[in-house]
């Protein structure tokens, strides 16, 4: 498998742990701040933006979309990463925990409110922003370990995605 093909693996799966935890740091949060997580928010103004709205009427449609369109991004970020990784001598942890923070600053301060698509994380709550930065973490940490092993020709089994992605969790919700 080529690199492009192994990071979009990696960065599919690494979706995985990143949305758990999203949706338990949620919870956390006060109530005030429990607005649509940025997934569902980038999702529904590129659905207006293309003029589909209205074609998700129901709650599930714009939650299976939300779904379908965080894990593709996940895999293209994933895609980047396992072209650009191979050529680091940094650890897989610190290689992908500095890109999926990368991949949170350009998104959230770049290129999102640049298109209109989300406002800048400037403009978030502290705890939001915490949230988001949080699962970008646990995003990169596992894209990096999954990459490293697969680059490697190491299987990935279920056992290890589970360990990798709990691990990952885990690390995202100590204080």
């Amino acid at each position: 498998m080529n690199r492009y093909a192994v990071g979009a693996l990696a960065g599919l799966v690494a979706t995985i742990p990143m949305t758990a935890f999203m949706l338990i740091a949620y919870r956390r949060l006060p109530k005030k701040e429990r607005y649509a997580l940025p997934p569902r928010q980038i999702t529904m103004n590129v659905a207006e933006t293309v003029g589909v709205e209205e074609a998700l009427p129901e709650p599930a449609e714009k939650t299976a979309v939300t779904l379908v369109s965080h894990f593709a991004y996940g895999a293209a970020a994933g895609a980047v990463y396992g072209a650009v990784a191979g050529d680091m001598d940094e650890p897989a942890v610190a290689k992908g925990v500095g890109f999926g923070l990368l991949v949170w600053a350009g998104s959230y301060l770049g290129w999102l409110p640049a298109v209109g698509l989300h406002r800048s994380a400037i403009k978030e709550p502290l705890r939001r922003n915490a949230l988001m930065i949080g699962a970008h973490v646990i995003w990169g940490a596992t894209t990096g370990i999954l990459t490293e092993r697969q680059l490697r020709k190491e299987p990935l089994t279920r056992r290890i995605v589970r360990k990798v992605a709990r691990k990952a969790v885990a690390l995202a919700l100590r204080r």
